[in-house]
């Protein structure tokens, strides 16, 4: 979580208008979700990789690797899809275990393919915002968009408690760790037990302590974040739409041609 904030502080497109890149974040998704076509999603993952690495200057290590997270998931998921256990060859491939096969069809095999290119599609989609907008630029294009205050507001909390919570817990894990907290599996899982019971505490002094500390400072129900106002351009706007019109155009295309 803290790299991926550095990493979006960091980025050359941070400057670029937050409504920009929110809407082409959300219509690219959409777009590869409803058309589950093999094409849009190669389109979708060549042009986040391009913005998020050429554009945004996000080291391509850092992009690659946050990319492989979910990896295991979608294999795993799609791993039901891919295998099946027959006692009758498919036609894609047969492995045989005894009087059984392990195998499957062509039609679940491109499935598949299709599912894990366009999860990964939608996941770029999400790397791309996050990667190149701060969560207060975030916060203040869903306020336009009029989503309801007290889910900004708690938004905006957790997103501020996460990083307290990762300090704190690094912090006992040092000390645990400097004490041998970690010799064996057994004192690990005591270790962990202290660190989670020790964290659910002090989340909870802290929580009271900010609480004060805002009525202190003239709370009145809603957190006022200032946010700077970055007015998109006649060529982002242009190529925003040409962009969705040609993914829209390939989706109808492969549905009815």
């Amino acid at each position: 979580m803290i790299v991926i904030d550095r990493l979006c502080y960091s980025s050359k497109l941070r400057y670029t208008n937050a409504m920009i890149k929110f809407i082409y974040a959300v219509s690219t998704l959409v777009c590869c979700v409803a058309s589950r076509s093999w094409l849009i999603a190669v389109i979708v993952l060549a042009t986040n990789g391009i913005l998020t690495v050429k554009k945004g200057g996000i080291p391509f290590r850092h992009y690659r690797r946050l990319m492989c997270i979910p990896l295991a998931f979608l294999l795993v998921s799609t791993l039901t899809i891919l295998v099946n256990l027959s006692a009758q060859p498919m036609d894609a491939y047969a492995v045989p275990v005894g009087e059984w096969y392990l195998t499957g069809s062509r039609a679940s095999v491109q499935m598949g393919i299709r599912l894990i290119l366009t999860a990964f599609a939608a996941l770029s989609c999400l790397f791309f915002l996050t990667l190149n907008t701060t969560m207060t630029d975030i916060l203040g294009v869903m306020e336009r968009l009029h989503v309801p205050a007290f889910l900004l507001e708690l938004m905006l909390l957790i997103y501020r408690f996460v990083f307290v919570l990762l300090d704190t817990a690094s912090r006992i894990s040092t000390a645990q760790a400097a004490r041998l907290g970690n010799r064996d599996f057994r004192t690990s899982m005591r270790s962990f037990g202290q660190m989670a019971a020790a964290l659910f505490v002090r989340s909870l002094k802290k929580s009271d302590a900010l609480y004060r500390a805002m009525e202190a400072r003239g709370y009145d129900g809603r957190i006022r974040v200032l946010g700077e106002q970055y007015p998109p351009k006649r060529a982002q706007i242009a190529c925003l739409v040409f962009y969705e019109l040609m993914l829209f155009g390939i989706a109808i295309g492969e549905r009815y041609i």
